[in-house]
């Protein structure tokens, strides 16, 4: 068998997707590459990204020394924002009318079937009636969905209610099944339902990448496991999250920050990741990323799921710039095509920009253009109404400016809609664009970039724009990107978001002085910038906030060395609980037991989240994993030992490297 040497970690983000080749036994990026992501096909992308990659090396790479693919996303954080998804259908054991409300599924997702069956335990891990197997397959058989989620009371007590009930489901159905005992140890019974139908909803749009990475590594001839990063940074093997996709929520920031870390080399600073679509901030301290103790909150929703604390907002370098009706400029948080890219693929795009300057009505929708998203298939949706279908009708492969098609409110709202549903893309003036006029980035050609900004300044200011206008205007665009990018690396230098005030202003305009008096506010770590356009602005937030700003080797693609680089990693939670009486009971994976000696309960706690750790880190790709336990104890006032133990809480985490050999 062929030396395997080398990991390609690759990251699909909202505009580009990238990919880094790492030399394992050297510990080092060897080559790297991005490639426009294809919405339409995600394969497309990430076969574009691998290809180029490896072509950059001198030598090439076999197939065959490639030992593992890892891939980080924003697919289920998106779809989780947008309120993208399957059809599920939703099984509640033992909850009354309060605890189903207290869920909030109905009011999240209208019309959802829901059925609440009877049985489930006490705190005590004791059953509190049989499940109600009629009940569960006459609901069950009822519903026309594609996934369902299963949440028990006190089933982190004791689970055998949810086990019994997935295993009836699938020999009922067949359908994939999500378990909220398999996604937390939470006792919060309707979070943790809540939790799983997030994660039954994504089932099918993760296995939709995981799909098409497998089809991407299969026409390169690449035969090894295929890893993806979850939203604490950690690995797991793809078909292991492929029944767990909620886990991947925050998957993107999480492998930035695992990838700043470990090219930068520091232990404390302060993440900003810029992108095409947003910018993700978090906090590193002593070599270890916040996480959101509470579960990670995506798209209002807080979810049980560990993950990174991180800060996602509308910025990036494709945000779209506006210009208001009082001239002020806006950034974000939509995202769009840069003109200056769509010209680069559509030659076109030059001469119908020059047919709107031609055109001396002038309006807002000038410069402005639509487009199916780059590999999509020619496919209509059943979910269409008449004049969404009309509008899609209109628009290929190829752009056509909105004012040509879009001719009515209505028609706008239309195409507004077909964007919301990821069947259209939209194309405007970007920063991108702005930093192509000014000489600060040369991606694509800069006489689109410039025609646009002509288009951007005759709208502003009511009269065609000479060159130094026209300047001014993309260095102001540059310019608010930088004070935009200053703010939201302060607020997460204070902990907090801060309300707008003259010092903030100050600080982050550049000005530095208010009234008679020189103002700095500055981070008191280091500020590690990764992302592809962050040369282009965060020298210029390095001299605002006069702080150390570090951009590491690779920088441009640290998402997809994080993704190369994680270790694989699982946490297992074991309780004990004494009653003051004697008797001790031991609550985990295995269900429920019980001790009347409590040092025996804490020893049969330590071994259950060790073994289960184990088996669970193994499954999910580790190999020589090392595990370590942490036990926090409460005692009774009058307690000499651990027979006077009121409560423990007994952890396990195991760790090892991804098992290349798989």
């Amino acid at each position: 068998m062929s030396q395997a040497n080398y990991l390609i970690g690759v990251d699909t983000g909202g505009t580009y997707t990238d990919a880094a080749v790492i030399e394992a036994k050297g510990h080092r990026v060897i080559a790297s590459a991005k490639s426009i992501t294809t919405k339409g096909d995600l394969a497309i992308g990430v076969t574009g990204a691998i290809t180029a990659a490896i072509a950059s090396l001198p030598e090439g790479l076999k197939p065959e020394d490639i030992s593992l693919v890892s891939v980080s996303t924003t697919l289920a954080t998106n779809a989780v924002v947008e309120g993208h998804g399957s059809a599920v259908g939703v099984i509640l054991i033992g909850f009354d009318d309060g605890m189903a409300e207290r869920t909030g599924i109905a009011r999240a997702f209208p019309g959802m079937p829901i059925a609440r069956i009877g049985g489930g335990h006490n705190h005590n891990g004791e059953e509190v009636q049989k499940l109600d197997v009629a009940a569960l397959q006459a609901a069950v058989t009822a519903m026309p969905v594609d996934a369902f989620a299963i949440a028990s009371a006190f089933a982190v007590r004791n689970p055998a209610h949810e086990h019994q009930a997935r295993e009836l489901i699938a020999g009922f159905t067949g359908k994939p099944v999500t378990l909220s005992t398999e996604l937390t140890s939470s006792l919060d019974a309707p979070r943790r339902a809540l939790t799983a139908v997030l994660n039954a909803r994504l089932i099918s749009r993760v296995s939709m990448l995981i799909e098409a990475v497998r089809r991407a590594m299969a026409g390169l001839g690449i035969v090894c496991p295929l890893m993806i990063v979850k939203g604490d940074g950690t690995l797991a093997l793809a078909e292991k999250v492929a029944l767990r996709p909620i886990e991947t929520v925050l998957s993107g920031p999480a492998a930035s920050m695992v990838g700043a870390s470990w090219l930068s080399g520091l232990e404390s600073f302060i993440m900003s990741d810029m992108g095409g679509t947003t910018t993700d901030l978090g906090v590193l301290e002593q070599g270890r990323p916040r996480v959101a103790e509470q579960g990670a909150e995506v798209g209002g929703w807080r979810t049980m799921v560990k993950a990174i604390d991180v800060k996602t907002v509308g910025l990036g370098g494709d945000s779209e710039i506006g210009v208001g009706l009082n001239g002020v400029l806006s950034i974000g948080p939509q995202r769009v095509a840069p003109i200056s890219l769509l010209a680069s693929r559509y030659p076109e795009v030059i001469a119908m920009l020059e047919a709107d300057l031609a055109d001396t009505e002038g309006g807002s929708l000038q410069g402005k253009f639509v487009l199916r998203p780059f590999g999509a298939a020619q496919s209509l949706s059943a979910e269409l109404n008449p004049r969404e279908r009309e509008m899609l009708d209109m628009v290929g492969e190829r752009p056509v400016s909105i004012r040509r098609i879009a001719v009515s409110s209505a028609a706008q709202r239309a195409v507004a809609s077909l964007k919301r549903k990821g069947l259209v893309q939209t194309g405007g003036f970007t920063p991108s664009d702005a930093a192509h006029v000014l000489g600060l980035q040369a991606n694509w050609p800069g006489e689109a970039a410039r025609l646009a900004a002509k288009l951007m300044v005759r709208f502003r200011d009511m009269k065609a724009g000479d060159d130094a206008r026209i300047e001014a205007f993309c260095r102001d665009v540059w310019s608010l990107t930088v004070d935009r990018t200053c703010r939201v690396i302060l607020d997460t230098a204070f902990g907090s978001p801060v309300p707008p005030s003259a010092l903030i202003d100050s600080v982050c305009s550049g000005a530095g002085i208010l009234g008679l008096a020189r103002v700095a506010i500055s981070p008191i770590v280091p500020v590690v910038a990764v992302g592809g356009p962050v040369r282009v602005y965060y020298s210029e937030v390095a001299k605002r906030l006069s702080c150390e700003m570090v951009f590491p080797p690779f920088f441009d693609v640290a998402n997809a060395v994080g993704a190369a680089t994680g270790v694989v990693a699982q946490t297992v939670t074991v309780t004990v609980e004494g009653d003051g009486s004697g008797l001790f009971r031991v609550h985990g994976p295995d269900g429920v037991s019980q001790f009347t000696d409590g040092g025996k309960a804490l020893l049969a706690a330590r071994e259950m989240a060790e073994a289960h750790a184990l088996t669970a880190i193994a499954g999910m790709g580790a190999e020589a994993p090392q595990v370590t336990l942490t036990v926090e104890k409460k005692f009774l006032p009058d307690a000499l030992d651990d027979n006077g133990l009121l409560g423990a809480t007994v952890k396990a985490e195991a760790i090892g490297r991804p098992n290349a050999a798989r």
